[in-house]
């Protein structure tokens, strides 16, 4: 039986349209949602950190290419060639609504409750200290393996394809310009917006013209410089106050991504794709060089497909950055619960990619020569093809390199912002340096490949302690939980299982001319032994407020 994918996309939105209306709704209600009650933004303004933004959509336009990175492409392109994409496309709608959207407006709004702080931070009230400690001590590695891996992956992406430097540059002044129109002075939005949009319109074309690319200069290999360079952006990003930079940016580079969901979902509908006949696969050992042998549907599945379902870098975002600049609290089901829900839409539409707009030979062929990237950019450039025409493959690498940058910019001011929290360094400048020379240590040293393939499940180990936390805060207030307990378990429960897989993977991996075990392999199976330690203490800490339910009234 064919399907066309019409009928895949329409499904997607009315089933989202539907999961934002009705269960958006709901967490509304369970959450108390008071547009009255002043948000930090404003009882902490300060000019840097905690900014009321101009209005929700420029908060949801940051906010989005603050979460809409790498992982909601890379994750759909390789799960649909490994298992298929039925259980793919069903696992981003289920995902999205029922676990990711929870997490990033759950954390959006304790953080909004708790006067901006973070999602470790907030461990320590509504959990325990220790539970803060090491969900702090967790979080802050993961940002700086998170920094160090997308400041390689968008040098990777300049020397590969040196059309994106001038839009990615580019980008970095226009967005000033645009930030001191929109808040120095009394310019309207809309109008500071086509001001940006023209510019980045503008530096798009001029980047197809103007090719730009780094020489070899003092030992270091262009690759090297872009990393450098990359890292003090992030530097600058971070310690600017929010609204001069690292905000306005953002939002101009949301319309990158908002014009590819355009372009994709007028390709489907104009081209009509049919998607791949076969929705299910089982790994091939002799086509994947043995991963079927290691990597059940259940759990790798939900580990592969993260930020198109669930991931908890979003619940870093909505507790981190966003929660500072959320000027109203009836703004957070529109930026946290629906900016998940795009977000899952862009996972979709890979998905067609994926399994419409190439064959299933295609697909296998362009993961062997060329990776995921490659995989979608040639599919989405076949798929939107009567809408970019020629310019369609290079529009989607443009617009990916963007949101990797908004990516790395936030995450760093994340980081900075727990550096604070954990080590107590009240100098932002002080904090960042240290957040950027870990990151940079550890991309220069090459020693990010050791730990990077327990990522996917340590991600959304945080995505599941996130909930934990969330679920402690709704029981302390006497609020029904179920809605964050019961994603929480199911994730904590799917990431045990895939770090269990990924351990013993690891040790049973030998090295053919030692016989042994190699060292890369020791290290990842600590990594993991790690993380399940961890997981366990934190529900046991999480479980003892469970188990002594709600606390007295006098909590916010």
């Amino acid at each position: 039986m064919t399907i066309n994918a019409v009928w895949i996309l329409l499904a997607t939105l009315l089933f989202f349209g539907f999961g934002y209306r009705a269960y958006g709704r709901f967490l509304a209600k369970v959450f108390g949602v008071d547009p009255e009650r002043k948000t930090p933004a404003h009882t902490k303004q300060d000019g840097v950190d905690f900014v009321p933004a101009r209005n929700w959509w420029v908060l949801f336009g940051h906010h989005f290419s603050s979460i809409c990175g790498a992982g909601p492409i890379v994750g759909p392109v390789l799960a649909v060639a490994y298992w298929g994409w039925g259980a793919s496309w069903v696992w981003i709608l289920v995902g999205a609504v029922f676990f990711g959207a929870v997490s990033d407006f759950s954390s959006l709004m304790i953080s909004v409750r708790g006067g901006g702080e973070s999602i470790p931070e907030l461990a320590r009230p509504e959990v325990s200290p220790t539970a803060r400690l090491l969900l702090s001590v967790f979080i802050w590695l993961s940002l700086i393996l998170v920094i160090a891996v997308f400041s390689i992956f968008a040098a990777k992406t300049y020397i590969q394809v040196p059309e994106a430097v001038l839009p990615s540059w580019g980008l970095i002044p226009l967005a000033v310009g645009v930030g001191f129109l929109m808040y120095r002075t009394s310019m309207p939005t809309w109008a500071a917006t086509l001001l940006g949009v023209a510019g980045l319109g503008a530096l798009l074309i001029g980047g197809e013209f103007f090719p730009m690319s780094l020489p070899v200069w003092g030992g270091l290999k262009p690759e090297q410089l872009w990393i450098g360079l990359l890292l003090i952006y992030a530097f600058v990003a971070s310690v600017a106050p929010v609204q001069t930079l690292l905000q306005p940016r953002d939002y101009l580079a949301s319309f990158l991504l908002f014009g590819a969901i355009g372009g994709g979902v007028a390709g489907v509908l104009l081209t009509r794709p049919v998607m791949d006949p076969t929705w299910s696969y089982r790994l091939n050992p002799s086509e994947w060089e043995g991963v079927g042998a290691v990597w059940p549907i259940w759990p790798m599945l939900f580990i592969t497909i993260a930020c198109g379902a669930i991931s908890g870098f979003h619940a870093l975002v909505s507790s981190g950055t966003t929660c500072k600049q959320l000027s109203c609290e009836s703004h957070a089901c529109r930026i946290g619960y629906g900016g998940m829900l795009v977000e899952g839409l862009v996972a979709a539409l890979v998905v067609i990619c994926a399994a419409a707009a190439l064959s299933r030979g295609e697909l296998v062929s362009f993961l062997k020569s060329g990776g995921p990237i490659t995989a979608f950019s040639e599919g989405y450039g076949r798929l939107a093809h009567p809408i970019f025409q020629s310019f369609g493959v290079g529009f989607a690498v443009m617009a990916l390199n963007a949101f990797i940058l908004t990516t790395l910019d936030t995450a760093t001011r994340i980081g900075r912002y727990l550096t604070t929290e954990l080590f107590g360094i009240r100098s932002s400048l002080l904090s960042t340096a240290l957040v950027v020379a870990a990151a940079g240590g550890l991309a220069f040293s090459g020693a990010w490949g050791k730990i990077w393939p327990a990522f996917g499940a340590s991600n959304q180990l945080v995505g599941a302690l996130a909930l934990l936390v969330v679920a402690c805060w709704l029981v302390r207030r006497g609020r029904p939980a179920a809605a964050a307990l019961i994603p929480a378990i199911l994730m904590l429960i799917t990431t045990l299982v895939a770090l269990g897989l990924q351990l013993r993977t690891a040790l049973e991996t030998v090295d053919p001319m030692t016989g042994r075990v190699p060292v890369d392999g020791w290290i990842l199976a600590g990594v993991c032994a790690l993380l399940i330690g961890l997981a366990v203490k934190v529900a046991l800490e999480s479980w003892k407020v469970m188990r002594d339910g709600a606390q007295p009234a006098s909590i916010a």
